[in-house]
């Protein structure tokens, strides 16, 4: 898959410095390695910015499987209410159509934090894994590389799960389409991981944060508490990621979203 490396060119001010031109460059790590780079700085370090208005998807494009970037199938994603929902009710039936919503500036340093809650019943012929199964995608592909047909985006994923009726199934965990990260000093190659989560149950609102910094390491936490941290994410090529795209899932449970805010890191 193709991967488009950024360099901002004008910068306009809204919510921050927002870019609004990108063109791809050649960016090496400090380390010699080929490096992923997005460098923007789309906020004064420090201040917490929201990347949802509560009124509209602003500032969002869809990207769904088999379909062209910017074509939101079914009303998948929508704002109701204050609330951006992920919804199938427009759906006979999910027929494979994994879909991400982008947020249009890329980012490297930052925490990310954001309310979630899965709620109602899974769209018909949603694959049993993806039972109140949602995620972030940190440190993407841009959408505009992917193919018609690509179903996940090369990032770094961290899943969002609900618990079922029993048994533990916790959340903020990690997956990695396309990518590796390291763990205990060791290259992991494994695509999903748990976090050190509790289960959340039912349609109870969780508070999740993740602290990005570049290429060094990715932090889970859920509900103020740390449940996961790794370090040199990068592309299953050895590729080293220090920056990339935001997007939220759509794999066949519905799930809302009250806030989605995000700091700028100094480094």
């Amino acid at each position: 898959m193709g991967w488009l490396r950024w360099s901002c060119c004008a910068v306009a001010v809204a919510l921050g410095a927002v870019p609004t031109t990108w063109t791809a460059v050649d960016v090496t790590a400090d380390d010699g390695e080929a490096a992923a780079d997005v460098a923007p700085i789309a906020a004064d370090a420090g201040e917490w910015i929201s990347l949802f208005n509560g009124r509209d998807l602003t500032g969002w494009t869809p990207k769904i499987t088999g379909f062209d970037l910017g074509e939101n199938v079914g009303d998948t994603f929508r704002v109701e209410d204050g609330v951006l929902k992920v919804a199938y009710d427009q759906y006979e039936k999910f027929d494979g159509r994994f879909g991400h919503l982008f947020y249009e500036t890329p980012y490297s340093h930052y925490v990310l934090r954001a309310e979630y809650r899965f709620v109602g019943e899974q769209c018909p012929e949603g694959p049993a894994w993806a039972w109140r199964n949602s995620g972030f995608m940190l440190h993407g592909e841009d959408p505009a590389q992917m193919t018609r047909d690509q179903k996940f985006p090369d990032s770094i994923e961290v899943q969002l799960l609900g618990g079922r009726p029993e048994g533990d199934r916790p959340t903020a965990n990690l997956c990695t389409p396309g990518t590796d990260v390291v763990m205990d000093e060791k290259l992991l190659k494994q695509h999903c991981l748990n976090s050190e989560s509790e289960t959340f149950r039912g349609d109870e609102w969780v508070t999740i944060e993740i602290e990005v910094r570049g290429g060094e390491s990715i932090e889970h936490r859920v509900n103020g508490e740390t449940v996961m941290r790794y370090t040199r994410p990068q592309l299953d090529d050895g590729t080293l990621l220090t920056s990339g795209t935001i997007s939220l899932q759509s794999e066949s449970h519905p799930i809302e979203f009250r806030k989605i805010e995000l700091r700028v890191l100094p480094h």
